[in-house]
């Protein structure tokens, strides 16, 4: 069903196999794009995106007014205009009373 595809890496700009099996496991797990970077671009990524000692690289916090009681909080995610956003005492008093 599937066949080795040769792919060049985004990154690098090196020709590499994506191979049937690799696609095979895209499609069980419902990925429908290819991968653009070759496996030691892929694996160079990753490695940058950990501080290199087992801890995951500080996320970018953003600042915001809370939506229940105005004071400042920040949260790890760009806040969307339509979805509320909590300090931490506030989204726990809120989730309780779900």
């Amino acid at each position: 069903m599937f066949e080795d595809k040769t792919l060049v890496c985004r990154e690098c700009g090196q020709e590499f196999v994506f191979s049937a099996g690799e696609q095979e496991f895209y499609q069980q797990r419902g990925l429908l794009n290819q991968p653009g970077r070759c496996p030691d671009c892929r694996r160079r990524r990753r490695q940058t995106m950990s501080a290199g000692n087992g801890e995951r690289r500080q996320r970018e916090m953003h600042v915001v007014t809370c939506a229940e009681c105005g004071g400042e909080a920040r949260v790890p995610f760009l806040p969307r205009n339509e979805k509320p956003v909590y300090c931490s005492d506030c989204f726990e008093r809120v989730r309780a009373a779900r």
